[in-house]
């Protein structure tokens, strides 16, 4: 099983992602289920990137999301 970070780029807002999944084409599909629970309608994605991805072993892993960094940039 992997976590994986994603930045999500839509019309009017950016935002980040986090799933565990274990596979990638998994881990896309939970992003988009994912947003679709948040904002009870699904937005106006413009871009999913794959961010970083860990993998899961023993206690766990994690993502440490330091302000907003983004890849995009501005």
């Amino acid at each position: 099983m992997n976590l994986y970070r994603f930045e999500v780029t839509a019309r009017n807002f950016v935002t980040i992602v986090v799933v565990a999944a274990e596979s990638d084409e998994k881990a896309f599909d939970l992003v988009e289920i994912e947003l679709e629970k948040y904002f009870l309608k699904k937005p106006d994605v413009v871009d999913i990137s794959l961010y970083e991805k860990k993998r899961i072993r023993g206690n766990g892993a994690g993502f440490v999301l330091h302000e907003q960094e983004t890849i995009i940039k501005s």
